[in-house]
């Protein structure tokens, strides 16, 4: 990240630019940084400039107690503010949520897309999974162990456990604690892990909700209730793809949408 601009709250927000055309700003998800969605800025540089940002409390970025989703949306709005007064969202997986949560709020905001935003709505016993997840998650960020908090994400994803144990004997362990306490922000970024219709129903730009064909079905059925609860909504399924989207897949349909 070689540019710099900060929040409302004093927090330093590390971001960079590639790329020409229209803006877009690209959101991460849990347990990523700016960097993680670097691949797919690249991917659509050609006809945007492509923005990515390591979110507060991660990366290159600062952090600033109390948290609220509030003060991220409020990162956005200084991004949005450092770029040019005016952008397109992208977020994918919890990222997209609050993006949509951004757009609701009255950003500048010109469209906005969404890759799988994980609503446990069409999960058997979802919104029971979401609310112990919540409160094993707080306990263990509030005793100080990282690595547990890791665990219940990463078991929450649908990790076994033989990988999981393989993980915690990975090099890339270390990094992934040290962004541990960040689960909890995209926690409060989903609330209770249930679709909020009111606050889609009240968004008015276009919102494209994308979603991969190999994924579970209840992800794609999240995705498709998004496009449906969003007054100008759309709807996309790429064959072939999971959670883990391939950014050559991602880039054209993305791309083509916020061309307009």
């Amino acid at each position: 990240m070689d540019k710099k601009t900060t929040s409302r709250d004093g927090t330093s927000l590390a971001y960079e630019v590639t790329g020409q055309g229209p803006v877009v700003i690209l959101v991460s998800g849990a347990m990523s940084t700016g960097g993680t969605v670097r691949p797919l800025a690249q991917r659509i540089s050609d006809r945007s400039t492509a923005v990515v940002y390591d979110r507060r409390g991660r990366g290159e970025s600062g952090d600033t107690a109390p948290y609220a989703v509030d003060r991220e949306v409020e990162d956005l709005a200084a991004l949005i503010d450092a770029v040019g007064g005016e952008a397109s969202l992208f977020g994918v997986s919890s990222g997209g949520a609050l993006v949509l949560r951004a757009v609701a709020s009255g950003l500048p905001v010109g469209r906005a897309a969404v890759y799988e935003v994980p609503y446990a709505d069409f999960l058997a016993g979802g919104a029971e999974r979401e609310a112990a997840y919540k409160e094993d998650l707080n306990r263990a960020l509030a005793d100080g162990r990282r690595g547990d908090a890791v665990e219940l994400f990463l078991r929450l994803t649908g990790l076994g456990e033989e990988m999981i144990r393989g993980a915690r004997q990975s090099p890339m362990w270390a990094g992934m604690e040290s962004v541990a306490p960040s689960l909890a922000y995209d926690d409060a970024v989903m609330g209770d892990g249930l679709l909020p219709r009111e606050r889609l129903a009240a968004i008015p730009v276009p919102v494209l909700s994308v979603a991969g064909g190999a994924s579970p079905e209840w992800m794609r059925e999240a995705a498709r209730a998004v496009a449906e609860t969003v007054p100008r909504g759309s709807h996309r399924v790429l064959e072939g793809q999971t959670h883990m989207v391939e950014p050559d897949v991602l880039g054209p349909v993305l791309a083509e949408f916020l061309a307009g």
